[in-house]
């Protein structure tokens, strides 16, 4: 299951829905509107096979992982974000939900960076093909990439 934190644009949502991504988002189809961080983490917990978006870096913390789910960081800004998330669920190393399971995750124009319950040391994925270099040059140009802050 994919759940969508509320902080990412309607539009990104609606482009991952004509993708044919099924996403649920929190405050409308999940939890409530304005749920804090602190009491999202349980909400995650009672689900199984979760893959939770968010531009929210605060996610991005080895302490949160759990089996149940993966946290998955969009470090980019928001326009981009329906994008990384398809690349992210298309990876060849992260395209099943098992594959994803116990990870923290932080996503950017030059790859994916994760942590996991087992190796807490953090890894690296890059972009297959030539997608990464012709993206991320367009990212950057709109003012995202590594550590931007901008969404």
């Amino acid at each position: 299951m994919v759940i969508l934190d509320e902080n990412l644009p309607a539009c990104q949502v609606s482009r991952l829905r004509k993708w044919g991504i099924r996403a649920r988002v929190v405050g409308v189809e999940i939890a409530r509107l304005g749920i804090k961080d602190d009491n999202l983490i349980p909400v995650l917990h009672r689900l199984r096979g979760t893959t939770f978006f968010t531009l929210d870096a605060d996610f991005y913390n080895v302490r949160l992982c759990h089996r149940r789910y993966c946290l998955v960081w969009l470090d980019m800004v928001a326009k981009f974000s329906a994008q990384y998330i398809r690349r992210l669920l298309k990876h060849p190393s992260l395209d099943e939900a098992a594959k994803r399971m116990g990870k923290v995750v932080r996503v950017h124009p030059n790859g994916i960076e994760y942590r996991e319950l087992v190796g807490r040391a953090p890894r690296s994925l890059p972009w297959p093909g030539l997608w990464t270099a012709k993206f991320a040059s367009t990212s950057a140009s709109y003012g995202g990439g590594l550590g931007s802050g901008k969404n």
